[in-house]
């Protein structure tokens, strides 16, 4: 059974995958919408179906939105930059206080800044008010490519303080003899891109209320280079292991599997609910990468709770609110802190790279609110304005790890249009900004400096869309 979902989930995004890249999504690592109405309008609309990729945001509106194909990509531009300070320190090593390990200081900018990605929406009206659907969309995060930079620590105890190329100054051992001659390249980053498929069933019930279902596949693909450095912090090296499975091990695949649930209900002529859950969605590890991530490179997809409230102020007017909440804190890789990690040692190799309790990038949950307006001036055009906000995810008390993820953005201001001249057959523009917001703390594994990163996107999305 593991093998067909594989098999399955495999063949239907490798191609979606290839074309989505790797980008960096914007409430964390999740996106401020999906569909090009949805995202027009903030991600706000779970209450107001219009087309077959809404299901995606609320399975039970598949049986709301008719017989319907959508498709569209969009250009999205992640524009990320870290900063670090002089350190009084230096890589050096002091009587009780051990070594430092110092970031620069460097000035950089992520060098990937332009990526497309896709969706794919059908959805087919069947006998007694049900209905059935499947989406393909793709989504990915924690992108960044570090060129350059420097690092300055003691790989071999006091004395022998030495400055090296890279953010984390990544090769000075090779894992065997800790031979200083085995240098990296001095580029660091990951790259992380997810492809979903939503099987969707819906059904409608007394007084309009609908519920649906969707089944949800996903494979995802990881890639982490410039991170060697942290070899003596892995589970699998003080075990008296190689840690192989840390960096530099071009791209693992992992696939899953979970569960969405969706309610939409109109409460009277003026008002619709909605509401959707998404389960955690249980993925395989990342073998290649299982002295990294905790749990041996477990990294499951986190669970997402939306509701939502229309009014349907007039016949042209429409105005939706919706909260989100993503469950971030309920994934050991992304949520353990880095501190774990100064508990690593013989006997609790738990808070090790790649244990069970393995230092990570600290997040915490997501609460994201939302605000959009949608107007119909004529029978050709409606028009969409949107407002997002949720704080970031990152504690400032986690910024080493964190300059490989710097999910900093909290706003969104979204628009966007849509013209139909021939009924039935629409064309959908949106365009999102998200304003530069930044973080600083201390680099936590040198006090005397402090870590500052920032970023700010844009995003221009188009899609077309015919009923029959």
């Amino acid at each position: 059974m593991g093998n067909r979902i594989n098999w399955l989930t495999a063949t239907t995004v490798a191609v979606g995958l290839a074309v989505a890249g790797n980008a960096f999504a914007t409430h964390g690592y999740f996106t401020h919408g999906t569909g090009t109405k949805n995202k027009a309008m903030a991600g706000a609309g779970i209450a107001l179906p219009e087309d077959a990729i809404d299901v995606t945001n609320n399975p039970a509106v598949a049986v709301l939105v008719g017989d319907q194909v959508i498709g569209g990509v969009s250009v999205f531009s992640p524009i990320r930059k870290y900063e670090t300070s002089d350190s009084m320190a230096n890589g050096g090593c002091f009587p009780g206080m051990g070594c430092v390990f110092t970031i620069g200081p460097n000035s950089l900018k992520s060098k990937s800044n332009y990526f497309y990605i896709p969706h794919v929406s059908w959805s087919k009206q069947l006998a007694n008010d049900n209905a059935f659907a499947i989406s393909f969309y793709g989504r990915g995060g924690m992108n960044t490519d570090w060129q350059g930079g420097s690092a300055s620590f003691s790989p071999f105890g006091p004395g022998s303080t030495g400055t090296f190329p890279g953010t984390y100054g990544d090769g000075v051992m090779d894992f065997d003899g800790m031979d200083p001659s085995t240098m990296g390249n001095g580029n660091a980053g990951v790259n992380l891109s997810q492809a979903f498929l939503d099987v969707t069933w819906a059904k409608k019930f007394a007084n309009d209320i609908s519920f649906g279902v969707s089944a949800v596949l996903v494979a995802q693909m990881f890639e982490a280079k410039g991170v060697r450095t942290f070899a003596q912090y892995t589970q699998t090296f003080v075990e008296g292991g190689n840690p192989q499975n840390l960096s530099n091990n071009d791209t693992d695949w992992s696939y899953g599997y979970g569960l969405k649930l969706g309610i939409h209900a109109p409460l009277n002529e003026r008002f619709s609910f909605g509401a959707m859950y998404q389960s955690k969605i249980w993925m395989s590890e990342f073998d290649d990468y299982a002295d990294l991530f905790a749990e041996q490179g477990d990294f499951d997809i986190p669970a997402d709770l939306k509701l939502g409230l229309t009014w349907h102020a007039s016949q042209a007017l429409d105005l939706s609110f919706d909260i989100e909440h993503i469950f971030y804190g309920d994934v050991d890789s992304i949520a353990n802190p880095i501190a774990n990690l100064f508990s690593c040692a013989p006997g609790a190799t738990e808070y090790c790279l790649g244990g069970n309790k393995g230092g990570g990038f600290g997040w915490d949950d997501m609460t994201v609110y939302k605000v959009g307006l949608k107007w119909s001036n004529n029978e050709d055009w409606s028009w969409r304005l949107g407002y997002s906000y949720g704080e970031q995810p990152i504690p400032n008390s986690e910024m080493s790890f964190n300059i490989l993820a710097p999910a900093t953005i909290e706003q969104h201001f979204t628009g966007g249009f849509t013209l139909e001249r021939t009924p039935g057959r629409q064309f959908n523009m949106a365009l999102m900004y998200a304003p530069n917001s930044s973080l600083k703390g201390i680099q936590n594994f040198d006090p005397s400096q402090t870590v500052r990163f920032e970023m700010y996107q844009w995003e221009l999305e188009a899609s077309y869309s015919w009923r029959f």
